[in-house]
């Protein structure tokens, strides 16, 4: 068993229900991309559709999708635990909550996966879901936060064992999201130089309260106004929102670009960035707004305040407080010398404590660390499931990569 797993990377699935375009499938992406091909051979299973992130990855590592037709499709528990032995994989990760992590630990299960862990990205989950998370507690290796104060959430509010909750932090590129030149995306957008901008990066749905921020862009438009804004991001409430922003009389002053690639110039061509929404854990938006050395102005609301610290990366606000959501933001684009000082500091922040190489190594280094605990006795003949010491652990893998190089 130990000379067959030491000679071939470890065969990760990460099991989510589709893959449109938004923060938490942006993080896989990147996460996916990055794993050290030497150790990991990563797959991607959608449930449902692949989505737009999903087609794209389909050319670089195998994506399986539509897997399940309908919510009760029980037919998806043999499909799945086929994947997962044809041939053996060795971690199943779910991404979210929801029918993913219900079907893909459930099968990892039966299918005796080595590893099995849950990567959630949000909170407020209803009571059926946070129910379903917690009877199958037993079959989880592993939950992970995105921040301290997520992980500390899914402890004391949704009931996970401590010693199963792991905090790997949001990962950004910070190689790609940098401060630069955001003249020419200005001029595509028709804003004039020099005109203040607010933009928002973040899926069009309800929980992302766009209604809050095109509200508040009007009373922005009050105090300064040549102001305008950019919405960016695409979703189901796209046509209502459009039609809400030529309502307010803002149809000449809010741009929607819908999802884009060229991310980082629209975030550069900002002056503030905005976080509007109703609940969240640690937004990938906001990491990237701040590694382009833009300053935040989020609601206060899940880990927002780990990396949007008031006063010093940006300005928190109460979640759903228009005036002080406005207060906060007229005060920014007012003060150019404030707006520098704080996004010069949210960048470095962003670059010690929020890269993606940390966050990579963070999966790399927990997907190892519990295998080599289930597999160990097993390498050594003992059937027994008592986790080795940290030095068996360490041997472990010292004798794998060992050889893998020979």
């Amino acid at each position: 068993m130990e000379a067959e797993q030491s000679s071939r990377p470890l065969r990760v699935l990460f099991l989510l229900t589709s893959m449109p375009v938004g923060g938490a499938e942006t993080l896989l992406v990147n996460l996916v991309r990055r794993l050290d091909r030497r150790r990991f051979a990563p797959e991607i299973v959608c449930l449902k559709e692949p989505g737009p992130l999903g087609d794209m990855l389909s050319a670089e590592v195998p994506v399986h999708s539509n897997l399940l037709a309908c919510k009760y499709d029980l037919r998806i528990l043999p499909r799945l635990m086929r994947l997962m032995r044809r041939p053996r994989v060795d971690a199943v990760i779910t991404v979210g909550a929801g029918d993913k992590m219900f079907w893909g630990r459930i099968a990892a299960h039966l299918a005796g996966v080595p590893v099995v862990a849950s990567a959630l990205h949000s909170t407020g989950w209803p009571d059926g879901v946070g129910r379903l998370n917690r009877l199958l507690t037993c079959w989880t290796d592993a939950f992970i936060g995105v921040a301290d104060a997520h992980a500390a959430h899914l402890v004391s509010n949704e009931g996970f064992p401590a010693a199963k909750v792991n905090t790997i932090y949001n990962g950004v590129d910070c190689d790609r999201f940098v401060p630069q030149d955001a003249s020419e995306v200005r001029r595509e957008l028709g804003i004039a130089v020099g005109a203040p901008v607010v933009g928002i990066l973040a899926a069009l749905r309800p929980e992302k309260n766009h209604e809050l921020f095109l509200a508040g862009a009007k009373s922005i438009r009050e105090a300064v106004p040549e102001a305008e804004f950019v919405v960016i991001g695409d979703g189901p409430q796209r046509a209502e929102l459009e039609g809400l922003a030529a309502e307010l009389g803002l149809a000449n002053a809010v741009h929607f670009v819908g999802s884009r690639s060229d991310v980082p110039a629209l975030l550069a061509a900002c002056d503030v960035v905005a976080l509007t929404s109703h609940n969240e854990a640690s937004p990938v938006s906001i990491l990237e707004a701040l590694a382009c050395g833009v300053p935040v102005v989020a609601s206060d609301v899940g880990s927002v305040r780990e990396t949007v610290v008031d006063g010093e990366t940006g300005r928190l606000f109460p979640a759903g407080d228009q005036a002080a959501f406005v207060d906060a933001t007229v005060a920014l684009l007012q003060s150019p010398a404030e707006r520098r000082r704080l996004g010069a500091e949210g960048r470095r922040r962003v670059v010690t404590r929020w890269s993606l190489d940390a966050m990579v190594r963070g999966y790399e280094q927990l997907i190892e660390r519990i295998y080599a605990k289930k597999m160990a006795p097993v390498a050594q003949g003992d059937p027994s499931p008592t986790p080795p010491a940290t030095s068996a652990v360490d041997g472990y893998f010292a004798r794998r990569n060992a050889k893998g190089t020979m």
